[in-house]
């Protein structure tokens, strides 16, 4: 059974910072794309970051130079540090995999619950 659990989420002052977490499980977690996705009230959800089976990582402009994605293949955990948090980062955030590392992410393979993150101003 596939299990992606995200933690670390939480509420924090612009300028914070918060580190999230994604434990997986019931897949091969080395062969897959990961990815962070968030989706704020009223919006469409959108790509924070991703990395690749190689490491190789990604970002939309409005998260570069703040938010690192990482992983650790032995442990199965995917991270995403975010610095400088912004009022406009509030929003629900969910870690997903998908082993073809679609361009479309509405088709990746597997999600997880979300955890809210809240940065007040």
């Amino acid at each position: 059974q596939v299990q992606l659990v995200e933690s670390g989420g939480g509420s924090v002052q612009a300028g914070g910072s918060l580190r999230l977490s994604c434990a997986a499980s019931g897949f091969t977690f080395g062969s897959y794309c990961m990815g962070w996705f968030r989706q704020a009230p009223g919006k469409e959800r959108e790509g924070v970051a991703a990395i690749d089976t190689g490491g190789s990582t990604s970002y939309p402009e409005f998260v570069k130079g703040r938010f690192t994605i990482s992983k650790d293949n032995a442990n199965n955990t995917l991270y995403l540090q975010m610095n400088n948090l912004k009022a406009e980062d509030t929003a629900m955030y969910y870690c997903a995999a998908d082993s073809l590392c679609r361009i479309n992410f509405d088709k990746w393979t597997y999600w997880g619950q979300g955890t809210q993150v809240t940065v007040s101003s």
